[in-house]
């Protein structure tokens, strides 16, 4: 079929088609049998396209989930499971009333507006209402209102879940929620007022395609700040220099989390394309896709590659995390035209996370996910990497890095202080030796099990 797909005929006939065969798709998506209007639909297409990338990124949700409870022990499973879906609630909320506001709505060279709540324009409460005369009004917006807002919250509900993987294990639950709830309010909104807001980076010309830097290396920078004030696991790092293993309990679920994340990273990326009303739409999509599956194949097999001579050994959580590391690595620049420059990035991003993995260890830092290195250290090289291929002025991305990274690092450590010194940020030793599902949480993800306390750790 792909010979007769080239012939001139048939290419024509494509092209005279292709607008009634989109008209007839929008009437089956959206349940008509009316004839649409021309010009609404590249509206339907663009709202859908929000919608339905917005939903593949919501599911990373389950990703991080399935990710982090497989990381933990058995013990904290259930803990990781009330974290992931509280965060996201949290987050969903926090964007709601007030985040949205201050990202993109009035925004200056710093911020927003500090306006409570986000809803429909007048327009489209009017064309709800039955007034079809300000349908030419609604259509102006090319997609509409709520549809943005959800695509954009599912974003920092993603820079919420880096934070939980790290510190999986030893936070406590109410003060983690109580960072979520700042974090997704407004340290990641002022974030994003700089750059995709419109703010003071975006005029320099910073370039973050769909966020290497203002989603991943701000969830970084913040799991790193909270990793320093609460701590390592008891035991982790011994005081011959040693550290402890903590293998993941359940390298399936691991396995599986990498997997469903690979899959929303392409409504992730995808969906940064922001419209899907045109053919310059659709094509720039393709690549998007494409180098971003590309760029996480290529950080997989880098850290299998590398993993023995940097880890000293054939490490799967680290070829997993080289495929997170991939898609951070490309998450800056997707839409590169030309491919081979993805694998290059991810490849590299790959190698940067692995080492990354290996340089916490020396600085006693503990990751239990590895979520610093994949997010934070490959978001950087990502960022950076825009320069070589997608047209990115070196001296503005490096600045977009240096700036992000003194603010969110700088207000999420004082942050996590003034959590540590009011609500307290890490469990009793008691608890973290019993594990957080039945010591703060009191019930088991796996009840089946006898639960066996750790003996006293060396410190």
């Amino acid at each position: 079929m792909g010979g007769f797909a080239k012939t001139p005929l048939l290419r024509r006939l494509g092209a005279s088609l292709a607008p009634k065969l989109m008209l007839v798709l929008a009437c089956l998506l959206f349940g008509t049998t009316a004839a649409l209007a021309a010009e609404e639909i590249p509206f339907i297409f663009n709202t859908f396209s929000f919608l339905i990338w917005g939903v593949l990124v919501m599911w990373m949700c389950a990703g991080f989930t399935m990710l982090e409870s497989g990381s933990v022990r058995t013990k904290n499973t259930s803990m990781i499971c009330m974290k992931n879906i509280g965060l996201y609630s949290i987050a969903g909320l926090a964007f709601f009333f007030l985040g949205y506001n201050l990202m993109y709505v009035d925004v200056g060279s710093v911020i927003g507006s500090f306006k409570f709540l986000y809803g429909p324009s007048a327009a489209e409460l009017a064309l709800v209402a039955g007034q079809e005369e300000a349908k030419s009004a609604v259509l102006a917006g090319d997609y509409s209102t709520m549809s943005d807002w959800f695509f954009q919250m599912v974003f920092v509900a993603t820079t919420a879940s880096i934070v939980s993987g790290t510190l999986a294990e030893r936070v406590r639950m109410w003060s983690f929620f109580a960072f979520t709830l700042v974090l997704a309010a407004f340290i990641y909104p002022v974030v994003g007022a700089w750059t995709w807001g419109g703010g003071w980076l975006a005029g320099l010309g910073f370039k973050d395609f769909a966020g290497s830097t203002i989603v991943h290396s701000t969830g970084g920078w913040a799991a790193l700040a909270g990793a320093l004030v609460v701590g390592p696991r008891l035991g982790k790092f011994r005081r011959d220099g040693k550290v402890k293993p903590t293998p993941p309990s359940n390298v399936l679920i691991v396995t599986l989390g990498v997997f469903i994340l690979w899959f929303g990273w392409f409504g992730f990326n995808g969906g940064s394309q922001l419209a899907l009303g045109s053919a310059l739409d659709v094509v720039a999509m393709s690549h998007v896709l494409v180098n971003t599956n590309l760029a996480a194949a290529a950080g997989v097999l880098a850290a299998l590659l590398l993993s023995r001579p940097i880890l000293g050994r054939m490490d799967l959580f680290a070829t997993l995390n080289g495929a997170i590391a991939g898609l951070v690595s490309i998450t800056a620049a997707p839409d590169l035209v030309d491919h081979h420059w993805a694998v290059i990035i991810g490849a590299i991003g790959g190698l940067v996370c692995t080492a990354g993995i290996r340089l916490l260890e020396r600085l006693k830092i503990d990751d239990v996910v590895g979520a610093v290195p994949a997010h934070l250290v490959a978001g950087i090289w990502g960022t950076l990497a825009v320069c070589i291929a997608a047209g990115g002025n070196f001296g503005v991305q490096l600045l977009g890095v240096v700036t992000v990274g003194a603010f969110v690092f700088g207000s999420s450590w004082l942050l996590w202080r003034v959590l540590s010194m009011t609500l307290g940020v890490r469990v009793s030793a008691q608890v973290e030796r019993l594990g957080q599902d039945a010591g703060e949480l009191g019930i088991e993800a796996y009840p089946e099990f006898v639960l066996m306390p750790e003996e006293e750790d060396e410190e």
